[in-house]
């Protein structure tokens, strides 16, 4: 993740990238700031053509992008996920939050929100920022120290980049594991070599 695009208003990941798509598909709070013509079917209950200034709705993350920055037609709210009731538990010891739980692309649809998130953007950057760095330590020594059994547990309360972070730790102890154990394959002297040079010594003695 790059940490330093945080506030910028275009992140855009890979465009084939499956953990982006199931991410901006999560609903966000909007408030529509002036009339939408011809969606009313997003707002199933009111049978109306248009949506109307002033509703309130819950969007996929990609469609309250794309509203907000076409003219402003909606403002956001920040989703539950990442309301002040979940900063204060993350705040208080990150390490033991089942993310996936609170949400399974908890850092990937945080980026999205952030162009959205008006002045409480920089709260919520310094949450992603802060809930990965407080995170990390315990991901990495679980993901090189634990047994299967318990590296899977750890593994099913990861959000989906932590996941990828677990798992790239696991390859590369079991891949160091791998190498240090290819002792037996240590370049040694040809036997040939070695009567070779135990002739060229007898002659010269």
């Amino acid at each position: 993740m790059n940490f330093q695009a945080l506030h910028h208003p275009s992140y855009f990941p890979s465009y084939f990238s499956i953990n982006d798509i199931l991410a901006t598909n999560e609903r966000v709070p909007c408030k529509f700031e002036r009339t939408a013509y011809g969606v009313g079917y997003l707002d199933a209950s009111s049978g109306n053509k248009d949506l109307e200034a002033g509703t309130q709705l819950e969007v996929p993350c990609w469609l309250a992008r794309a509203l907000y920055s076409r003219r402003r037609i909606v403002t956001c709210q920040l989703p539950k996920t990442f309301k002040e009731r979940y900063r204060e538990i993350l705040k208080a010891d990150a390490s033991l939050v089942d993310l996936h739980m609170l949400s399974p692309h908890f850092y990937e649809l945080g980026q999205h929100i952030l162009p959205l998130a008006g002045t409480e953007a920089p709260i919520l950057g310094t949450l992603l920022v802060e809930t990965l760095r407080d995170r990390l330590r315990s991901i990495m020594d679980t993901s090189l120290n634990s047994l299967e059994d318990d590296a899977n547990s750890h593994m099913a309360k990861l959000d989906e980049l932590e996941r990828s972070l677990f798992r790239t730790g696991r390859k590369t102890f079991h891949d160091h594991r791998l190498w240090l154990s290819r002792r037996a394959h240590i370049v040694t002297t040809s036997p040939m070599v070695e009567q070779h040079n135990k002739r060229k010594f007898s002659e010269l003695s």
